[in-house]
Order: structure tokens, then sequence, then C-alpha cells
């Protein structure tokens, strides 16, 4: 078993492909202002780490970095892609962030879709413009189960039959069910940066399907910054 990959629902995964520094780096990358440097984590460090956090010191946090790559449906790779764009947030912009993503444009690999299982469609909530409610009934989700099942059948067939006549990928993609077909991506954020993706979407308002990502994403950073994201995580 891969130490660093979690699965993510029946097809989804977070990887995490790469990372820099350690919970000693922000302690350091703070202390270069004063010329000092410690050698290891303990006590005072730890102190600082949550000092640094708490009064919104965060370009030290800035300078630590990690690399993953994910597997999703499109609907949450596009709530995924406000963090990238959308990137301004504690002493300034942080643009330590990068995303790299497979194109249809230029590979024809076998299509996977999401369908929620008949227990997991869920019901609009009466007092909210967004977000969902309880689940519905087995019958009601059941009915809808098999309607996306038929619906991304029919699509894959219009989708193989015009490669066939040659139409290019990039075109042909158009007749692929978009929001639930899944897309790979590697994402590269700065530590602040993946602590910012983590307040906002494991928080209880986010959609179900991108708290799972992220906290998958949580525990394969909490991994090798376990002390910063404690300090930098909405308790």
């Amino acid at each position: 078993m891969d130490k660093q990959r979690i699965a993510v629902g029946d097809k989804g995964y977070v990887l995490l492909k790469d990372w820099m520094g350690t919970d000693l780096s922000p302690v350091n990358d703070a202390k270069v202002s004063f010329d000092k440097e410690s050698k290891e984590l303990g006590p005072k460090e730890k102190r600082l780490i949550h000092y640094l956090a708490e009064n919104q010191h965060t370009s030290p946090f800035r300078h630590s970095v990690l690399k993953f790559e994910v597997y999703a449906p499109l609907m949450v790779a596009r709530q995924w892609w406000k963090h990238i764009i959308g990137s301004e947030h504690g002493e300034g912009f942080d643009r330590m962030t990068a995303w790299n993503e497979s194109s249809r444009r230029y590979i024809t690999e076998e299509p996977a879709f999401m369908v929620p299982n008949a227990h997991e469609w869920r019901s609009t909530p009466p007092h909210r413009k967004q977000g969902s409610g309880d689940p519905l009934s087995v019958d009601i989700g059941g009915k809808y189960s098999e309607a996306l099942q038929e619906h991304i059948k029919q699509s894959l067939r219009i989708y193989e039959e015009a490669l066939k006549d040659n139409v290019c990928p990039e075109q042909a993609r158009l007749f692929l069910p978009a929001y639930g077909m899944y897309v790979r991506w590697v994402w590269t954020g700065s530590l602040q940066a993946v602590a910012h993706f983590l307040n906002l979407r494991l928080a209880e308002d986010a959609q179900k399907e991108i708290r799972d990502y992220a906290q998958a994403v949580k525990t394969l950073a909490m991994s090798q910054f376990p002390v910063s994201l404690e300090a930098l995580l909405i308790k």
C-alpha cells in the first residue's frame, strides 16, 4: 500500500508526489530576519510556529511546498481550481500555486464517470441557496442512478462513433457528460495555500464530494507538516 496515496470514492485518489520542507522550515524562514537558525524542532520552535499562525505572519509558510496528483470528477476539479485563480489571502498574493491537467485534446484514455449509488443522492436544503440536505429515498436515488448510467452509456456510444469517423478528440469530447467525468491533474501549493484550501473545503458547508478529497489532502499534508498545519487550520 502506498502511504502517500489515498483512495477517494470508488475511482478517485489523492497522491502526494513530492514536497519541500519540514515543520522546521517556517521556523528558520522566520528566523532569517535575525540571522538565526534552529537545528531541531523543540518546544520553543513549536511555540514560534503557533505564534506566526495566530498573528497571521504567514510568509514563512509560503516557502514550504507540497505537490499532489488528484483524480476526481470535473465538478470537484472546477471548485478546486478557484484556489488557483483566487489565491489572494493572508499577507498578500500567494503565488506559490500551480495546476496542470490532463487534456482530451491530446489523449483518448478510457473515460470514467462518477455515478452515485442509490443511497447517495441528496435533497435540496430548505433554507440554503447552495449545498445539499438529507439523503433522498433509495427509490428516488435508484431511479437517478439508473438514468445517469443510461445517459453515460448513450454519450459514450456517440463519442466512440465520432472518433471512429475521424472526428478530432478535442471536438469528440463534446459528447462526454462533463461534470461527472473524472480528470487527472497535478496541483502544487505552498504550505499556506494548502492550509487555506483545507480551511475552506473541510468546512461543513463545503460540498461533500470535495470535502472527501480535502480530508485526503489533510491526511497526506499532516504526515509532513503536522505542527504547522495544526497551527494554520481553523479549530
